[in-house]
């Protein structure tokens, strides 16, 4: 596991943004953990996990000439890896969404630069893909491309009607590729050797086995 992946899930802990115990999923299955990346809820935090996006984007090696952070999560996200990235030497047009399109001002339902080129989605998490496809469709609508989708956490589990995880068949369905920053399997590494996770390690790993999928 890299340094920025250790230091993400440290703070998703200590701001409960990862929570451990029982949750119930929408799918209706019974989670050990639960992901809210709304709780990167000040600056600091903000900052830090935007920094991460970067560096997994950096690391991944994709061509891109933008990003574009989906309503409403992906806004705040999107904004925050672009000054990331600028901080490092890569300054990059970025534009949102609105979940509904205005009449007056300057109308419309994107905010930001033109959405142009090779665009990259920046979103928290991917469950159903609903919001990734709608995303997709607005892209492709501006004569744009996709060049790929990066997330903070990729659960790693196959659908309630799929051998597939929603991030391998958004691959398959479209051709390119999500990245995140952690999956389930850096979370079940994280845990293995810190005394205040054990006794979510076995949760965790007998999740993995019933609904998890080959990387």
């Amino acid at each position: 596991m890299q340094a920025y992946q250790e230091g993400f899930l440290q703070l998703a802990i200590r701001k409960q943004v990862l929570r451990f115990g029982e949750f119930t999923l929408k799918s209706g299955r019974i989670s050990p953990y639960f992901f809210n990346a709304g709780l990167f809820d000040d600056g600091e935090s903000l900052d830090a996990v935007c920094q991460a996006y970067a560096t997994r984007i950096l690391d991944s090696g994709i061509a891109f000439d933008m990003l574009f952070g989906p309503a409403y999560k992906g806004i705040a996200l999107a904004a925050g890896t672009a000054m990331a990235l600028a901080r490092q030497g890569r300054n990059l047009p970025v534009a949102f969404n609105r979940k509904e399109a205005k009449s007056h001002g300057e109308g419309g339902s994107l905010i930001g630069a033109p959405v142009r080129g090779r665009v990259l989605i920046v979103d928290d998490v991917i469950t159903a893909g609903t919001a990734i496809r709608e995303s997709i469709e607005i892209i492709r609508g501006q004569g744009a491309e996709v060049a790929g989708i990066v997330i903070a956490l990729d659960r790693q589990e196959r659908g309630a009607d799929n051998a597939l995880s929603a991030s391998q068949e958004i691959l398959r369905q479209y051709g390119f590729p999500v990245y995140s920053i952690v999956g389930l399997a850096e979370l079940l590494d994280y845990a293995k050797d810190r005394a205040e996770l054990a006794q979510y390690r076995e949760p965790l790993q007998n999740y993995r086995n019933r609904y998890g999928v080959s990387a």
